[in-house]
């Protein structure tokens, strides 16, 4: 009897958690695109009330999808101009090759910053230098970082080493607090039974320091990739996505800028799940 009464709920249970999983996807997207749509359509007013006098159905439909496309088109008109840079082999081109520069800064800067914080733990007048040196690094603005680095190396570069700073001094911070905070009975058991240096750092440090690297990591990667993005459009790079940002803006191509972004947008919770979540499960499975 138990069974014919709970039975009916078992059941509709998954369709519902699936259709509200549905909806929480499906609802702010089109919400914002609605938001959007209707603000390029109050900038471009005048041309569409223009094609409703005149009676033009086709101007009246261009005039509601595009708006004012030089000040802000409207969401299909970018979906076009994205859907036909997604054809062409420069979209491709430009967002591998940003990957490459950004995420080897990333690397970068994640093993120098780790290093680094290990050095300070360990030895007193390294910690005495580097910490100073730090600090200037994560208070100084990107900005000025961008446009030093254009004096001190090749353009091509100065994406990947601009991302490398963003990275360091958050990946030292993590790695220095987790070396300072290994439990110290850990350490008392790894002297009592006599591990050696390798053993005690492989068994007790490295336990201890992954969960904060691995947060390090997870919060450096989306500065790295927004610091990297802005130093391609002051540098320039041959193929980048920051280029076509900057070339769009310079030509005063809307549409295109829009879809730039979107091109940045998506790869930044592209990496952001594939890496973030990688990092964060490390956190986890290490801290519990």
């Amino acid at each position: 009897m138990m069974r014919s009464i709970t039975s009916p709920d078992n059941q509709k249970a998954p369709g519902r958690s699936v259709g509200r999983d549905i909806l929480r996807a499906v609802i702010p997207p089109a919400f914002w695109l609605g938001v959007w749509q209707l603000a390029a359509m109050w900038v471009g007013r005048k041309a569409i009330a223009a094609a409703w006098a005149a009676g033009d159905g086709a101007a009246l439909v261009k005039a509601v999808i595009e708006g004012k496309a030089l000040l802000l088109p409207g969401p299909l008109l970018v979906l076009r101009t994205l859907a036909e840079l997604a054809v062409t082999p420069l979209l491709w081109q430009s967002a591998a090759l940003s990957l490459v520069r950004i995420f080897s800064g990333f690397l970068g800067g994640a093993v120098l910053g780790g290093l680094l914080a290990a050095a300070c733990a360990a030895f007193r007048p390294a910690r005495l230098l580097l910490t100073p040196a730090v600090g200037v690094i994560r208070a100084t603005p990107v900005a000025s970082f961008i446009i030093l680095l254009l004096l001190w190396v090749t353009t091509g570069l100065v994406p990947a080493v601009c991302a490398g700073l963003m990275v360091l001094p958050v990946v030292w911070g993590n790695v220095y607090k987790g070396i300072v905070q290994t439990d110290p009975l850990l350490l008392e058991g790894a002297k009592t039974w006599r591990f050696s240096r390798w053993k005690t750092l492989r068994l007790v440090y490295l336990p201890s320091v992954l969960p904060y690297f691995a947060s390090g990591c997870s919060t450096a990667l989306g500065l790295a990739w927004k610091a990297g993005v802005a130093a391609e459009v002051l540098c320039v790079p041959k193929l980048a996505i920051g280029s076509q940002v900057y070339y769009s803006k310079l030509y005063l191509e809307t549409p295109s800028l829009f879809a730039w972004t979107i091109t940045v947008l998506a790869l930044s919770f592209l990496l952001d799940k594939m890496f973030g979540t990688l990092f964060r499960r490390m956190e986890r499975g290490r801290g519990a």
